[in-house]
């Protein structure tokens, strides 16, 4: 399962928006891993490569 540094996010919403099974923005407006994700989802290699500041990995 990918893993997002909060201190890093940014909150762009990049990840949600390619990988919405997986990835959610939290209440704080940090990216956060959904619970109860699907495991090796295609869209999460082009969340981790797409996210501007690179908070995501696996």
């Amino acid at each position: 399962m990918p893993k997002i540094n909060k201190d890093v996010c940014i909150g762009c919403g990049t990840c949600a928006s390619l990988c919405p099974e997986v990835f959610e923005l939290s209440d704080a407006g940090k990216a956060k891993v959904k619970e109860n994700a699907p495991e090796g989802v295609s869209c999460i290699q082009e969340a981790i490569d797409s996210c501007p500041v690179q908070a995501i990995s696996k």
